[in-house]
């Protein structure tokens, strides 16, 4: 499930659109893969000689579905069940990924992005850090990096996490950590990246469980990486600090200037015709890519406390802070266990809407349906004050070094089971706030 064989299925069903003409990276990309949003794009001539281009590879549920070989409403129970049962990947001696070695590197030869011409320079969006901290064992994740020069990026790693404790180990040990940036990724290593599992948890051994995950060990650093992936760049980040930014965000409004730390490229490793993945930041496919994988949290917390059935993360919160949970209501209270055990799923959800099985979570008219039909602010509201929040949001109360703070909001538009007097409701009472169908019709008896 490499990413030419999804390349070869986006095709074969209409889902990849095919540019010929001579596109730059500098800034014009990013607009033609801004107005083509939600189809996958192949650029053939990008403005650097040896390299192809891609777009939207996560732009669509239905791609993840592809690559874990299962439909929209089996994604989240697939994920679940890797976080649950993860396997070991094996190890290969020869990979695609070193068919080409270039001990040399230059990284002007890359056909990395610059997206908007107020960006700190270009950018690599879609590159899967791997790294190992020496108590934790084997750690991947995403991280942008932005090109200084030919051999450095400066890469925005947020504080506390998995990559910020090994570099800060490293540092004051007064040694680099070694690094390999996998580019041109499979879709499940790539979800498997976006995930946060408990730290100690190798990111690649869910991958595995996902879809199989043969890894190579890299030339230059005593990594090890996924050996179908485009191509490696393999380094170090080192102690020196460097500016960051300005960058725009999942919010699509910029993100501040850091220092951060600066990142040195020793050797890169990568397929013949290598195809290079960019990720347009704030696009479809960046918030797909980082809210979905955010669903199984949520479900397994919700799970706890009721029969949860489906969690959409929708795109109208950023795929980040707003979500819909669908649960097989049995008792009057599981909606407002549903609401609290969703933002214990997944800490930055500013807003969350629990509905019924007969209401399709994905499907947004739906959703404000039920909303319509099933909820009563005085009753079915719950707000939480002066909770931890996410740096994403804007309107949050945002203090440098601290943890945001935002108000939460949870919607239970389930069907009620008491009336407003706390009655109970009867099967048949509760049965009256069903949507009625028409039926089914065969138009072909109508239609000549």
């Amino acid at each position: 499930m490499n990413l030419r064989q999804f390349l070869g299925w986006a095709e074969g069903v209409g889902r990849l659109q095919v540019l010929e003409s001579t596109v730059d990276p500098d800034v014009e990309m990013a607009r033609v893969i801004r107005a083509l949003e939600g189809q996958a794009v192949l650029f053939n001539r990008p403005r650097r000689a040896g390299w192809r281009v891609v777009s939207g590879v996560c732009g669509s549920r239905e791609h993840f579905a592809w690559a874990l070989d299962t439909d929209n409403l089996g994604i989240v129970p697939t994920l679940v069940n890797a976080l649950e049962r993860p396997r070991q990947p094996s190890l290969v001696s020869e990979a695609p990924c070193q068919q080409q070695v270039e001990g040399s590197p230059d990284l002007g030869k890359l056909p990395i992005l610059k997206h908007l011409e107020a960006d700190g320079g270009p950018y690599i969006t879609a590159g899967v850090v791997v790294l190992r901290d020496p108590d934790f064992g084997r750690n991947m994740s995403f991280h942008r990096l932005m090109q200084i020069g030919p051999r450095q990026f400066t890469a925005r790693i947020v504080e506390g996490r998995g990559t910020d404790t090994a570099w800060r180990k490293a540092v004051s040990g007064g040694r680099d950590l070694e690094v390999a940036v996998c580019l041109g990724v499979p879709i499940h290593v790539l979800l498997a990246a976006a995930m946060s599992p408990p730290k100690g948890v190798d990111e690649l051994v869910i991958a595995q469980a996902l879809a199989p995950t043969p890894l190579v060990r890299c030339l230059t650093v005593d990594l090890e990486v996924p050996a179908e992936c485009e191509a490696v760049l393999e380094g170090r980040i080192t102690g020196e600090l460097a500016d960051e930014g300005p960058f725009i965000d999942l919010t699509e409004t910029w993100d501040v200037v850091r220092q951060q730390p600066v990142v040195e490229i020793g050797c890169i490793t990568h397929r013949q015709s290598p195809i290079y993945h960019a990720l347009l930041p704030g696009g479809l496919e960046h918030k797909l890519l980082m809210g979905l994988p955010r669903e199984p949290t949520i479900f397994q917390a919700v799970s706890e406390v009721a029969a949860c059935r489906a969690v959409s993360i929708t795109p109208g919160g950023m795929s980040w802070l707003h979500a819909v949970v669908q649960i097989d209501k049995q008792s009057e209270d599981e909606g407002r266990r549903a609401i609290e055990a969703a933002f214990r799923g997944h800490g930055s959800l500013k807003h969350v809407v629990v509905v019924d099985v007969d209401v399709d979570p994905f499907d947004a008219a739906a959703v404000e349906w039920a909303i319509a039909t099933r909820f009563q602010a005085d009753r079915d509201l719950l707000v939480f004050e002066d909770q931890p929040s996410s740096s994403l949001d804007p309107s949050a109360a945002l203090s440098p070094g601290r943890k945001a703070r935002s108000a939460k909001m949870g919607l239970d538009a389930t069907i009620p089971w008491t009336d407003a007097s706390g009655r109970a409701l009867s099967q048949t009472e509760r049965d009256g706030f069903r949507k009625i169908s028409y039926g089914d019709v065969e138009l072909s008896r109508y239609l000549s």
